[in-house]
């Protein structure tokens, strides 16, 4: 990348973002871009690049027409780390605190995450969301996630399991017999009683999950 380079890529998307008006910028990761300046030469640095980006984009914020109505909106985990100019009045100005969902909210993304799976009716999201307190909602996605991969291979290894004690039973009866019989081939399903210790850090769900047991630090 050529020196000054980041820069215009900064103004390119301002300048897209006027043209598009009225729109919204969404910056994600906000302190990887936005770190309180002069720390160039200690952070290892490239020539301040990240000085030079940051004060582009204050330039372009603060070049803003009000009648373009560009909105500006960044999401940061470490509101610390932010710059304290790009936070004046004029600029980010409102800072908007996300708390980690309460128990409506896990249920609602519980029941959002496996929208589209087959769940069984003896699993109960209501008990899932009121013990997975501290939990984010990478957390619990991570969690519905889980449990579709371990039914899906539950699934397939009913399958082979099933073949095989087929293949036996053609070898020891006669094939005739088996004509009749009906093949099952059911639809992986989210059950209570699939395997459910997720190996991460974050959690630990028993077997079978009748507790579930945060690891958080």
């Amino acid at each position: 990348m050529w020196f000054g380079e980041s820069e215009a890529n900064v103004r390119d998307v301002f300048d897209k973002a006027r043209a598009a008006a009225p729109c919204v910028m969404f910056f994600d990761e906000l302190d990887s871009i936005a770190k309180a300046r002069g720390g160039g030469g200690a952070s290892g640095d490239a020539g301040g690049a990240s000085d030079r980006v940051l004060n582009q984009i204050l330039t372009e914020m603060d070049g803003m027409n009000a009648k373009k109505n560009v909105f500006i909106i960044g999401a940061t985990n470490r509101p610390d780390q932010i710059d304290p100019a790009l936070l004046r009045p004029g600029r980010l100005d409102q800072l908007i605190y996300i708390p980690l969902p309460d128990e409506p909210s896990r249920l609602s993304i519980l029941q959002a995450c496996l929208k589209k799976s087959p769940i069984s009716p003896e699993v109960d999201l209501t008990f899932l969301a009121k013990n997975t307190h501290g939990f984010s909602g990478a957390d619990l996605t991570e969690i519905c996630q889980r449990a579709a991969k371990l039914a899906i291979r539950e699934s397939i290894d009913a399958d082979i399991r099933t073949a095989r004690e087929k293949k036996e039973r053609e070898d020891a009866e006669d094939s005739n017999m088996e004509e009749d019989a009906e093949e099952d081939d059911p639809v992986p399903q989210i059950t209570k009683f699939v395997q459910t210790h997720i190996d991460n850090p974050f959690i630990e769900l028993t077997y079978p999950p009748t507790e579930i047991i945060s690891r958080r630090r």
